[in-house]
């Protein structure tokens, strides 16, 4: 097998041998003749409740179906770290029944600082789009939300405040990408009571927004040109760029660098 496999059942099938053979060996067990380190497949398939015939075929990189149930049993057996139990499950493409996401509110001075380093538009979002942080450019561009005391939630601004279609250029389109955008980022957060007030609120408040929300449009978050209706001293074109936490995921750094008309 070459060094990087991109095939994710072969990455799978190296991963479970490799913390196969880390497994110390029991007591119990140490007296049997092994020709391979740490414990045998047929070991791991019997802690795990299942057929050596399916570990060994797992094992093999071949096309079988493994259940969460089942992962997580195997996750337990290997002894996995939470971070090698991630992995685990984006490699099997299954979500980890166990998995309880921590929202986390608070975040690092240091990360609410980037926006001020920049002399271009850019700003923080949340996990509920909410801005947590943001420079005096994007404050400029983008009145009626960032700048006063106005609501600083993007998806309440696009939706509910009049400042916004006048803002935004291309707003009935940016309006529907942006809703197809977020419900990728609730997939994610489906039990977060904020998330469900954000959602509920504006359904009720917005016809529009309840008319994207039903269309179940599932967009990932892109960059690209963003086009906004403002004075002539000023720039209305800009390419939009997003970085996010590796810590938080759900914590994203928006930039957007001014072009040419």
């Amino acid at each position: 097998m070459a060094i990087s496999d991109a095939d994710p059942r072969r990455a799978l099938g190296a991963f479970l041998r490799a913390h196969r053979e880390l497994l110390r060996v029991p007591a119990a067990l140490k007296g049997r003749r092994r020709r391979t380190p740490g414990l045998r497949r047929e070991e791991v398939a019997e802690a795990c409740g299942v057929s050596t015939t399916w570990y060994t075929w797992l094992e093999q990189g071949r096309d079988v179906s493994a259940s969460p149930s089942a992962l997580a049993r195997l996750a337990e057996a290997l002894g996995l770290s939470p971070a090698e139990r991630s992995y685990l499950f984006d490699l099997a493409g299954k979500r980890d029944p166990a998995a309880r996401p921590e929202w986390e509110d608070d975040l690092p001075p240091a990360v609410l600082a980037l926006p001020g380093q920049m002399i271009i538009p850019a700003y923080i979002l949340d996990r509920t789009w909410t801005a947590r942080a943001w420079n005096t450019a994007a404050a400029r561009l983008f009145t009626g939300w960032l700048d006063g005391d106005a609501d600083r939630n993007l998806l309440r601004f696009i939706f509910l405040s009049p400042a916004a279609p006048r803002l935004i250029a291309d707003w009935e389109d940016r309006s529907r990408r942006v809703v197809a955008e977020f419900r990728a980022d609730y997939s994610r957060c489906l039990r977060d009571p904020a998330m469900q007030d954000l959602i509920e609120g504006l359904s009720k408040q917005s016809p529009v927004f309840l008319r994207h929300w039903r269309e179940h449009t599932v967009l990932r978050r892109e960059g690209g040109e963003r086009l906004f209706s403002c004075p002539a001293d000023r720039p209305r074109r800009f390419h939009q760029t997003t970085f996010t936490l590796a810590s938080q995921p759900d914590i994203k750094l928006i930039s957007l660098i001014p072009e040419q008309d």
